[in-house]
């Protein structure tokens, strides 16, 4: 009698790995200021690291605009060979249409490990220097959005 074969289970990806992969989905895309959207998913992965984030969280800050921002497909990352927290983190941190923001805030604060990249996320997003380049009602609306997320996220 012999045993059935398992399928083994893929290695899961570096955090270089992952880290090249964003870079490549969200190549030629930019932010609102007109910079290359990879500096932010740089920034938010840094700030991450520096809050003591581990591996996962960091994986998680590379990947957390990519479903949203259409550059990987929720198929993907259901087949993609990370660890099950680091597809949970990034799907707490995908904002859905229509979603209103207390459940959207309510799901990251569910999920562990989010709070921390979408914290690592919000202060990129306020970051002076980078709102300084936006125009004046952009500049406000975003603070004012980002200031009530921060108090739903009690940040």
């Amino acid at each position: 009698m012999t045993s059935p074969r398992s399928t083994p289970t893929p290695t899961p990806l570096t955090l270089p790995e992952v880290e090249a992969l964003a870079r490549a989905a969200h190549e030629g895309q930019t932010d609102k200021a007109g910079r290359p959207y990879a500096e932010h998913l740089a920034a938010v992965a840094e700030g991450v690291r520096a809050r003591g984030g581990t591996s996962d969280q960091q994986a998680a800050a590379w990947l957390h605009d990519a479903v949203e921002d259409g550059a990987l497909s929720r198929a993907w990352l259901d087949s993609a060979a990370l660890p099950q927290p680091v597809k949970d983190m990034v799907l707490a941190v995908t904002k859905r249409p229509g979603e209103p923001v207390e459940e959207y805030t309510a799901r990251i604060l569910a999920v562990p490990g989010a709070l921390l990249v979408k914290e690592a996320d919000l202060a990129h997003n306020s970051d002076p220097a980078r709102l300084a380049v936006l125009d004046a009602p952009t500049r406000d609306r975003l603070t004012a959005k980002y200031a009530y997320v921060r108090s739903l996220l009690g940040l």
